[in-house]
């Protein structure tokens, strides 16, 4: 005797030419499209926080103004021997490992860009930099360093950071908090999309659905049959969305390159931070999913 072929369950309710399909694709598309954009987003902003730390928290910039004199030779020799007292007395600070005076060819590739190319730089009085790394685990008075700079060199002054850094941090922190607000909409638009089509493809089915239930069918089992069409729906829509915004998400990138020496140009996206991007089709499917099945098993018990 021959076994009986395999038989293919049908879905009692005709959800797969419900009208509302294609309009949750779209929605679902748009959705992880911005939302992936808005994370990557969110994810670069912690790099370049990142970055910025490393560079920055552990380092601080000297500048030896230049001295004023008719005799420009003289004036740079005062200068230079400012510069040499205060290397001198950075050097023999606890806390600080490194103390380098930035040579006249970095000085002028750091002021060209200001002046421009028309300009001669060497006839101008220029400040000395000197470029000092510190000791992150050191614990540093910078007020009282700053004061005692200017006892052993006049002409210098000392800059931290500080300032600038919480400034950046605090610019990064709106945007950041601009980005999170901007999730927040868009799982919510999202979400309640899915509410009140699934509502009304409930409205649609009512006949079926009290035939269902005099047939013995529960709440739990309807339920199940939108959230399984529901996750067709998730997948496909999060996919198409994502496959279009991994494109964008790189030619974003690649005007930021175009920035150079600029601050967004420390952003970058790591392994980490791709695996998360690419781990979006789950979960938009997964909200649709659920969302399906609760709005579901909520509408039939009001409506029965």
């Amino acid at each position: 005797m021959s076994r009986p072929p395999y038989i293919v369950r049908k879905q009692e309710l005709p959800l797969k030419g419900d009208s509302t399909s294609l309009f949750l694709q779209v929605i679902i598309s748009i959705a992880v499209f911005i939302f992936a954009i808005t994370l990557s987003g969110v994810l670069a902003i912690n790099s370049m926080l990142e970055n910025w730390n490393q560079s920055i928290l552990g380092s601080l910039t000297v500048q030896i103004m230049p001295v004023n004199d008719t005799n420009q030779e003289k004036a740079m020799s005062e200068t230079l021997a400012y510069q040499e007292k205060a290397v001198e007395f950075l050097q023999n600070v606890k806390g600080i490992l490194r103390v380098v005076p930035l040579k006249d060819e970095q000085l002028k590739m750091l002021v060209q860009p200001w002046l421009g190319d028309g300009v001669n730089i060497e006839n101008l009085p220029m400040p000395r930099i000197i470029d000092v790394k510190l000791d992150t685990d050191a614990d540093i008075d910078f007020l009282q360093l700053a004061k005692d700079l200017v006892v052993a060199s006049p002409q210098a002054s000392l800059d931290n950071h500080k300032l600038w850094l919480s400034k950046l941090i605090r610019f990064a922190d709106g945007l950041k908090m601009i980005a999170t607000t901007v999730l927040i909409l868009v799982v919510g638009i999202s979400a309640g999309a899915i509410f009140y089509t699934t509502q009304m493809s409930l409205g649609l089915h009512k006949y079926i659905i009290e035939i269902l239930h005099v047939m013995g069918a529960k709440d739990a089992y309807i339920a199940q049959q939108y959230a399984k069409r529901m996750a067709f729906l998730g997948i496909s829509g999060s996919l198409f969305g994502i496959l279009l915004a991994i494109p964008t998400i790189f030619f974003i990138g690649s005007l930021a390159v175009q920035i150079e020496g600029g601050i967004i140009s420390e952003a970058n996206l790591g392994i980490v931070d791709w695996l998360i991007i690419l781990s979006l089709p789950i979960f938009a499917t997964t909200i649709a999913v659920w969302t399906a099945y609760y709005t579901v098993k909520r509408t039939l018990q009001k409506m029965l």
